[in-house]
């Protein structure tokens, strides 16, 4: 009995010397396949998602255009996505009423962008000057709730009226629009970052300036990241509400243009085009967001329990 280990122990020894492989793969757990990798799987997720949304696309779609053949929803009203891929067609290959397609895109993206980038700076500096200095907030408060209740419909006309049909007037109603969403989000965010900290930069000899350069304004930045999300489209309403009420060229102009006539499936398709455009703005700043923000450790959260 105690002669048996051995015998075994040398045996072992024996297949190893001669079939090496066959121990070492014997000793080492089984690989793990490489579909059940977390990037394998994070892929397989959102490739299911996106065929989702496409199927929920493609039967809302479908269930549309049966209702209108049905004779259950009038295309005169409401349109019908046979005529709205018509128009979208037309205007790809044809151009429009008011020239290219692409010439309208164009000048309606130079205004949201403009607009975009111009609110977004004036909102962050203003945000976080009132966040850090309590008697400019106190000051100011009134001034700027007065602002942001009045209609945004209002100032565009005063806008038109004051700088005519060009591009000016535009771009500053969609300053306007971007401008309060990123101001309350960086103020909020100067006003929320930890004291322990500023104190501690205080103690090691910080200005003020410093302080707000190296911790203010990098606590602020998840909230001022999360603003621009929506600024974007802020800034194409502005773009568009601008050019509805008297513009030269611009997606808006075609779309008004379209409603002047009657033609619904021509309106549909401005805004197909529209959602189009916010949806690939989304997605860049999405990217942009990452790229800034590569530093913070990932954040676990409720949806990593959906899986």
């Amino acid at each position: 009995m105690i002669d048996t280990p051995t015998q075994n122990d040398g045996t072992a020894t024996a297949i190893s010397a001669q079939f090496p492989s066959a121990a070492t793969s014997a000793a080492t757990p089984a690989a793990t396949p490489a579909g059940t990798s977390p990037r394998a799987r994070a892929r397989r997720r959102r490739t299911v998602l996106a065929a989702a949304r496409l199927a929920i696309v493609v039967v809302l779609l479908v269930a549309w255009q049966f209702l209108v053949n049905a004779k259950v929803v009038d295309p005169f009203f409401w349109g019908e996505p046979k005529g709205v891929w018509g128009d979208l067609y037309d205007w790809f290959t044809v151009g429009t009423s008011q020239g290219s397609l692409g010439d309208q895109i164009l000048v309606t993206l130079e205004e949201a962008v403009l607009g975009f980038v111009i609110g977004s700076i004036l909102g962050v500096v203003c945000g976080i000057a009132l966040g850090r200095v309590r008697l400019l907030s106190e000051l100011f408060a009134p001034f700027l709730k007065a602002a942001n209740s009045i209609p945004r419909i209002i100032l565009g006309s005063i806008f038109t009226v004051a700088f005519g049909f060009g591009i000016q007037s535009k771009v500053i109603l969609a300053v306007v629009l971007v401008f309060f969403g990123v101001f309350f989000n960086a103020f909020q965010g100067a006003r929320e970052v930890d004291r322990n900290l500023i104190a501690n930069a205080r103690l090691l000899g910080a200005t003020r300036w410093q302080v707000t350069r190296d911790v203010v304004l990098p606590s602020a930045f998840t909230w001022i990241l999360a603003s621009l999300h929506i600024s974007f489209g802020f800034a194409l309403i502005g773009a568009l509400v601008g050019e509805i009420l008297g513009a030269n060229q611009g997606l808006g102009l075609l779309i008004r243009s379209s409603q002047n006539n009657f033609d619904m499936n021509g309106v549909l398709a401005g805004m197909v085009l529209v959602a189009a455009i916010a949806l690939i703005a989304e997605a860049l700043i999405t990217v942009l967001e990452r790229r800034l923000l590569s530093w913070r450790p990932p954040q676990t959260h409720g949806g990593a329990a959906v899986e």
